[in-house]
């Protein structure tokens, strides 16, 4: 059964709290960065994603789907150094 944990990722979270309670997501907001015309961990760390996303002109229900996608997708393994 597939965990719910991606439906907890809610447009009124900051930047911050989604990265910090979703590590992947980090790489999400990275690509957006390019949309954005800016660094959105750095600019708007402390913003909520709405109103980061009007700020920025940037899709919300397609960040928030690109965020939850990040969340679903299972973890890539580790491999030792050397491999």
């Amino acid at each position: 059964m597939e965990s719910d944990t991606w439906k907890q990722i809610d447009p009124r979270m900051t930047v911050l709290d989604v990265v910090g309670k979703f590590r992947r997501t980090e790489a999400v907001f990275k690509a957006y960065d390019a949309r954005a015309g800016a660094c959105i961990c750095c600019e708007a760390l402390f913003e909520p994603i709405e109103d980061m996303a009007r700020k920025y002109g940037l899709d919300l229900d397609e960040l928030l789907s690109d965020l939850r996608a990040a969340v679903r997708r299972p973890p890539e393994p580790v491999l030792p150094e050397g491999e």
